[in-house]
């Protein structure tokens, strides 16, 4: 079958971020069809899911949206999946499952129920079309996640695999490593550029400093990684993956010159953020230092701290944190002009840093409520263009 330009694709992310992740598929040249709490739809070809998983910094998956219905009883869910045209998409040989089912406000609720209900309807349309009774599944993996909401199912075939978050460069993650794609948004939230100073002086292992360097060099952050699709041949060409990956290569810019350092007082911890910094191909372009926050520091004006700092899970943490957060908004009232950003789940984070934040945005990490202060700074004069002009 041949799929049009209508296709529908779900990226699922973090709650609260919905409004980034909808500004990088625009900036992809899709057009948004809905945001929803943690969600963005949008329309494309085929092509659409290869670029939006090799390029896409804030989504968590890709799905291939496969249909939409109501349903209040197990036995509508059963004739509406089964309604569903699983020939088009699954193949005599696929392997097929429900990995995931999430029910929000719905009268079904049980996600193990909806799993099986779901797959017995798959089965069965699929016997009816294929005049088979028994399925081997030995070919392609065509996972398929579910969302309940208000009643209203909306159903989505995998292409992602392992979550976007996934970028290959992290075997090695420090004590509470911030996910890629939440560290990627985050960043995009403030307004620094490249040309700009970056600061983290809890990189753990060093996602921010990274995520900030892979952007700064125009590095797709899924280039370097595998997805469940690029092997749904029936689908998918397996040219529009290597199409999206000679676009990604072609945009490199690993010669770019910045100022982002990485900050951290264990020096274990540091060594791997270094090593994650060369997995990534970034490692030439970030400055990594064994360094308490008490002795942050910079010369310039004007920069950008964007970090994670310990939230105290740990009841023996939680005693340290009153004077690691002093220490913090001490060293940052020190460096004149700069701007400050911090994501912390620790309800006394203002209070100790001493001042109030300019704005704070509720987000999401996992089931961890934590809150995204802004602490502004004044915007750096205006260079003067001196091209043609007389002093």
């Amino acid at each position: 079958m041949v799929f049009m330009e209508k296709t529908e694709w779900i990226a699922p992310c973090h709650f609260g971020l919905e409004s980034v992740l909808k500004r990088e598929i625009q900036d992809l040249g899709y057009e948004i069809v809905q945001v929803e709490d943690g969600r963005v739809t949008f329309r494309g070809g085929m092509e659409a899911g290869c670029r939006a998983n090799v390029f896409l910094r804030t989504a968590e998956r890709i799905l291939l949206k496969v249909g939409s219905f109501r349903a209040v009883t197990f036995e509508e869910l059963f004739e509406r999946t089964k309604a569903i045209p699983w020939e088009d998409y699954i193949p005599k040989d696929g392997k097929f499952w429900v990995a995931k089912a999430a029910s929000v406000k719905s009268r079904l609720f049980s996600p193990s129920d909806i799993q099986s209900i779901m797959k017995k309807a798959m089965v069965e349309r699929l016997k009816g079309v294929y005049h088979m009774q028994w399925f081997e599944e030995s070919g392609a993996s065509y996972p398929l996640r579910v969302f309940l909401k208000k009643d209203t199912v909306t159903v989505g075939l995998d292409t992602t695999g392992v979550s976007l978050h996934k970028r290959g460069y992290r075997p090695a993650a420090g004590k509470a490593p911030i996910a890629e794609n939440l560290a990627a948004a985050l960043i995009m939230l403030t307004p620094w550029k490249k040309d700009r100073i970056l600061v983290d002086p809890f990189c753990g292992s060093g996602t921010f400093p990274i995520e900030a360097a892979m952007m700064a060099a125009n590095i797709a952050p899924g280039m370097n990684r595998n997805f469940t699709a690029e092997n749904w041949t029936n689908l998918m060409d397996r040219k529009l993956w290597y199409s999206a990956v000679d676009e990604a290569q072609d945009l490199i810019d690993d010669r770019v010159e910045t100022d982002i350092q990485g900050y951290d007082i264990d020096g274990d911890v540091i060594r791997t953020a270094r090593r994650n910094a060369q997995e990534a191909g970034v490692d030439h372009l970030i400055h990594f230092q064994q360094r308490a926050v008490k002795d942050l520091s910079h010369p310039k004006k004007y920069g950008f701290i964007i970090t994670n700092p310990p939230y105290g899970e740990r009841l023996e943490e939680k005693e340290a944190l009153p004077r690691l957060y002093r220490e913090f908004g001490e060293s940052f009232r020190r460096l004149d002009s700069w701007s400050a950003y911090m994501i912390t789940s620790y309800e006394e984070a203002e209070r100790y840093f001493g001042r109030k934040a300019d704005k704070n945005r509720k987000i999401y990490n996992g089931m961890l409520k934590t809150y995204f202060y802004q602490f502004s700074g004044p915007r750096p004069p205006r260079q003067k263009k001196t091209e043609g002009t007389e002093k």
